[in-house]
């Protein structure tokens, strides 16, 4: 590989924890509601001209293998206990005894452009994931990290790590100058483990000049829980399309599906707790028409401790998980102390904390979103998480549009931390894979993406034209949004 220094390790990955936040919390609230549903995951590479080796492709079917030997270790329990207190016991106790099956449920596939044996011979890699949507939903995030690695050590070798801490300083202590709330979001295009841990240095250093000098801004956090427990900073995260997706696909009702996914969210975790919802999924406009539906009495969980008990006896007489197989949505979640009168008429929009931004343009969105706030009559401070495709520029722009319309912006910046590289040959930017891995099918059926983007808009054609009609979704395109150049110009 490419550096200054001895190779960093571990070279792959070797905890569980080395995963983004949302995926544990999914996770959590699969194995409540949905741990029978069987699932399909497919990969896509959104840069096709950044193609990988052979070599790449063996070491990567190693890398595979290794998953099956990690364990959560006691103090990583106790780490999540602390830091995680809205995760029940039932959760803890699954995650402590699961072990990986990548022989099982993952196939990969290696296709060569010209196939003359070399390790050098360039080509496609493809994934299909396949399994129960309770043990698969982890497979994401490590294979992303991998893949990514993978390409930069065998494919673009043009790079080093000179200066990634003293830049992820420089760029924390910008943001944090200009007042900016900000969490780390790195770990899916990555260039390597080392590389983030450099990152995480870089921004614990800016963290503690900005409190030298009285800046406003705030570091929050990681998405990482790995790398949030090895710097003893929060993990930061709530949910991702798959959950919005994935509902939608079991039940066959997009009508309904992202109120479905917004009451089982707060059936899991209760109000107040994990509180920033995904807009995108199927398109803002059909989300914000689900947003400002009440919300009916019997979902607000309890917090913490009442969150471990199943749902009523409506529904369930089990005490631990229920299954999306034997019962139907709603799925009803016990009372706040049956505190009804308090929650009555509430609506989604008014218990959660904020939305996140992910796809499609700032702007219209902030003033979208601003305007059915208004609408709804909800004057309480609201949150605008920005996630997509982020740098110091976007960070800046986006905050001054977010407050000047009333709303406390937040930043999840991950690429541009953790794969911002120049060629040693020219001092060119080095670009980034742009690379994903999205739920495919649930329980047989497809499972698609509208986002507010057209050109991140995935799954089966058919149903995605089908989807569509059903909710009078709007194509739309943003001249920033070409998803195979997203980084190039950083």
């Amino acid at each position: 590989m490419a550096q200054n220094n001895t190779p960093p390790l571990p070279e792959g990955i070797f905890s569980l924890l080395d995963t983004d936040l949302y995926k544990l919390t999914m996770q959590c609230a699969v194995l409540k509601y949905f741990p029978d549903v069987y699932v399909t995951y497919g990969f896509t590479n959104r840069t096709p001209d950044m193609k990988l080796t052979r070599g790449a492709y063996k070491w990567l079917l190693a890398q595979l293998d290794a998953l099956a030997n990690i364990r959560v270790t006691n103090e990583e329990i106790e780490f999540l206990k602390k830091w995680c207190p809205y995760f029940n016991h039932a959760y803890l106790d699954y995650l402590t005894n699961l072990k990986l099956k990548p022989s099982e449920q993952i196939e990969v596939h290696f296709t060569p452009e010209q196939d003359t044996g070399s390790e050098d011979d360039l080509g496609n890699v493809n994934y299909v994931i396949k399994g129960l949507w309770v043990e698969t939903i982890l497979y994401e995030i490590p294979l992303l990290a991998l893949t990514s690695q993978a390409y930069f050590m065998f494919t673009d070798k043009d790079w080093d790590y000179s200066c990634q801490e003293d830049k992820a300083f420089r760029k924390g202590c910008a943001l944090l100058e200009n007042g900016c709330i900000f969490s780390e979001f790195g770990s899916r295009r990555r260039r390597d483990y080392h590389t983030h841990d450099l990152v995480m240095q870089g921004l614990m250093q800016a963290a503690e000049e900005g409190k030298k000098q009285g800046w406003k801004g705030v570091f929050t956090g990681t998405s990482n829980v790995h790398f949030a427990m090895k710097y003893g900073v929060a993990p930061v995260g709530t949910v991702a399309h798959e959950w919005y997706m994935t509902i939608a696909a079991i039940t066959d009702d997009y009508e309904n599906a992202n109120e479905m996914a917004l009451r089982y969210w707060l059936g899991c975790f209760g109000e107040g707790v994990l509180g920033v919802a995904l807009t995108d999924t199927f398109g803002t406009p059909a989300f914000l028409d689900a947003f400002r539906k009440p919300i009916p009495a019997f979902t607000s969980a309890g917090v913490g401790a009442v969150s471990t008990t199943a749902s009523g006896p409506g529904t369930t007489t089990e005490s631990a998980v229920q299954s999306e197989a034997t019962t139907k949505p709603p799925i009803a979640a016990p009372l706040v102390n049956d505190a009804q009168g308090e929650h009555a008429n509430k609506t989604y929009a008014q218990v959660y904390t904020g939305v996140r931004q992910d796809s499609g343009d700032p702007t219209y969105f902030v003033k979208m979103v601003r305007d059915f706030y208004d609408r709804e009559g909800v004057k309480d401070p609201k949150t605008i998480v920005f996630s997509d495709s982020l740098d110091i520029e976007h960070c800046l722009e986006y905050k001054v549009i977010a407050e000047e319309a009333g709303f406390k912006p937040v930043f999840g910046v991950g690429t541009f931390f953790t794969n911002d590289f120049t060629n040693k040959s020219d001092g060119a930017k080095s670009k980034p894979l742009n690379i994903v891995i999205k739920i495919a099918t649930a329980n047989g059926r497809p499972a698609v993406k509208l986002s507010d983007n057209m050109g991140k808009n995935t799954g089966d054609k058919e149903t995605v034209q089908s989807v569509k009609k059903k909710l009078g979704y709007v194509e739309h395109q943003w001249e920033e949004g070409d998803e195979s150049n997203r980084w190039a110009r950083k």
